[in-house]
């Protein structure tokens, strides 16, 4: 997607006309949703240098120019891009990071960071050299025209209020591998900008690089559990971008501190699709490489069993149980007897382990005394069982408890629904989970449907699952599991008897639901998918939640008598009837949330009650041309 598109001659114009800004704002609102007066501030400023850079005959006025490019199957935008045909008459495109920033400092101890200012706060945040160059490889490694038109990327950036010093902390020697990718361009330096552009696009291509960028074939998105074991073998997979690397950085630079100093403790926090599993599977590779006693730990067992499977023709069993634990297994490990311990889904943590919940004390505190350095990524909104009790104010105790430094960081780069930051905002405010800015709407760039009969969105998801195995039927757990593992085909669990649809609960004789090919039979509930993610999720919504006095509701009593999420909810409920409610309440619409957000590309969806079916209708109607209704 992109915000604006002209030509040369029309960019000019409306810098001209003092107009740039209002058009990019009135676009971006338009497609996205709201926008900071610090970006559009930032528009007006950058566009009136960017103005005098371009200002020359040596670039024709007809090439084309794209403003904040949205990276497929990401978050990310890029800031500025020009296209036309280089002196071998290819596709070329230079595409330019802006940046206001006028005080930089290096960072030696990490690589492709440096500190800069944000809201009056020294931030490490990644190099502009390495940004433009990150973005220059997403593109290339997710449009499949891209790579089969052999468009070339220039990549480069432009800190137009940076005033360059001798020995210059922006040009540190630490930083040469990005800069002769992706050069650096400061203040005064527009002569040299032009120079660069001009170098590369020398004529018009009648904006058929755009086309093609903007048009061209998305490349199916790398899944985790596909990517993995060329992941442990060493190569790189995934490109980390912004506070991705960030993070991933400063947990390298504290994994060594905590080896010959003080206990070390990282708090991660993002939400769905920040690429939490990935960046922890990367550090689980590069520490591991680095010869420090490395686990990844998960509290759920599909995400291990997947991996596993994965791994199992590659790697030896010995080595793979010892890189993947559960969650309950340290409350016998001695005092920093690990050099890493990674958590994933940390919400997910009990208090007391084994299978009935007798041993131990805390998992949280277990793990932070069992490793020198132990990272949590965490997301609160995805707890989704009354025994998940894994919380950022926990970890932050026992880490005190323990005379442990402690590290919060933040992921916000989101990879999964297609990259849509507007769907998972818009997501929490429909459900009633926190009020976003996206009440009225989200960027289009996600599929979401809804539909009347439930075999329609059964048969939508059948045909997807043709493409590559990658979608699944997912439901909430409403229905019990009658059919107690067995592939009876005369008993099935989920009956809506008014479409005569019937079909049963994942198997219990497989962990591997989420990738086995029959899997396409079963529907799987939030147990089998928490942690995984498909292409396409056909969710079943049942009478948890319904739409009743204008507001959405959830009804622990409509669960099934065998989903174990809600153990100890009538106990409680005894004792303190609101606290009990509360928290169903809460688990219900986190386990909704999840199973909505499993989907990288799209999310279909019924409703048994049809009340809520119109009311998701409403909220979507201002997004008409992205909603087709079954």
């Amino acid at each position: 997607m992109i915000i604006y598109e002209s030509t040369k001659q029309q960019f000019m114009n409306d810098v001209t006309e003092d107009s740039i800004a209002v058009k990019i704002h009135n676009q971006y609102v338009q497609k996205v949703g709201r926008v900071s007066m610090g970006e559009i501030n930032a528009w007006n400023n950058s566009m009136n240098y960017l103005y005098k850079v371009l200002n020359t005959s040596t670039i024709p006025d007809d090439v084309g120019i794209a403003i904040e490019y949205k990276i497929p199957a990401t978050s990310r935008r890029v800031d500025f891009m020009i296209t036309g045909l280089n002196e071998k008459d290819q596709y070329s495109v230079v595409i330019i990071e802006l940046k206001q920033w006028s005080e930089v400092e290096t960072v030696e101890d990490a690589d492709g960071l440096v500190k800069t200012y944000f809201n009056r706060t020294k931030t490490r945040t990644p190099h502009p050299s390495f940004q433009a160059w990150s973005y220059a490889q997403l593109i290339s490694e997710y449009n499949e025209t891209v790579q089969n038109e052999a468009v070339q990327l220039y990549p480069c950036a432009y800190l137009h209020n940076y005033v360059q010093t001798d020995n210059d902390p922006l040009l540190h020697p630490v930083y040469n591998q990005y800069i002769d990718e992706a050069p650096i361009f400061s203040k005064g330096d527009a002569l040299k900008l032009r120079g660069f552009i001009s170098t590369f696009i020398k004529k018009t291509d009648r904006s058929k690089s755009l086309y093609l960028i903007e048009h061209g074939k998305i490349k199916p998105s790398k899944s985790l559990q596909d990517s993995l074991v060329s992941m442990l073998q060493g190569n790189q997979e995934f490109i980390m971008i912004d506070d991705q690397k960030v993070v991933y950085e400063e947990a390298l630079r504290l994994a060594q501190q905590a080896q010959s100093g003080k206990k070390q403790v990282l708090i991660v926090e993002g939400g769905p699709g920040t690429g939490k599993s990935v960046l922890g599977i990367n550090l689980l590779v590069e520490l591991t490489a680095r010869e420090l006693v490395c686990q990844y730990v998960t509290k759920n067992s599909a995400p291990r069993a997947v991996y596993m499977k994965k791994l199992q023709q590659n790697v030896k069993r010995s080595v793979i149980d010892n890189l993947f634990k559960g969650s309950g297994v340290y409350y016998e490990a001695l005092p920093d007897e690990f050099g890493c311990l990674i958590v994933d889904e940390a919400h997910r943590l009990n208090e007391k382990s084994g299978l009935f919940k007798n041993k131990g004390i805390n998992q949280t505190m277990e793990i932070i005394r069992a490793a020198r350095f132990s990272i949590f990524f965490i997301d609160e909104y995805q707890k989704i069982a009354m025994h998940d009790v894994g919380s950022k104010e926990q970890i932050r105790k026992y880490a005190e408890q323990m005379d442990a430094d402690i590290t919060e960081l933040t992921l916000a780069s989101q990879f999964r629904c297609n990259g849509s930051d507007g769907y998972l905002a818009w997501l929490d405010d429909v459900l009633d989970i926190r009020e976003t800015a996206n009440a009225d709407g989200f960027d289009f760039d996600y599929e979401i449907r809804l539909y009347d009969d439930p075999n329609e969105l059964r048969d939508e998801i059948f045909s997807k699952n043709q493409i590559n195995n990658k979608a699944r039927m997912l439901a909430g757990y409403c229905w019990d599991w009658k059919t107690d593992g067995k592939n009876n085909p005369s008993v099935h669990d989920i009956q809506l008897d008014r479409y005569q649809f019937f079909m049963s609960w994942n198997l219990n004789n497989t962990t591997t639901w989420a990738i086995d090919p029959e899997s396409i039979e079963q529907v799987g509930c939030i147990h089998t998918s928490q942690g995984l993610e498909f292409d396409y999720v056909g969710v079943i919504i049942g009478e948890d939640m319904r739409f009743e006095n204008n507001r959405i509701i959830t009804d622990p009593f409509k669960r099934a008598k065998t989903d174990k999420s809600l153990s100890g909810f009538k106990t409680l409920y005894k004792k303190d009837k609101d606290e009990a409610l509360r928290m169903a309440d809460q688990i219900i619409r986190n386990t909704y949330r999840t199973l909505m957000t499993r989907g990288t590309k799209g999310c279909y969806i019924y409703c048994v009650d049809p009340h809520l079916k119109a009311y998701l209708q409403r909220r979507l109607a201002i997004q008409s041309s992205a909603v087709i209704s079954g």
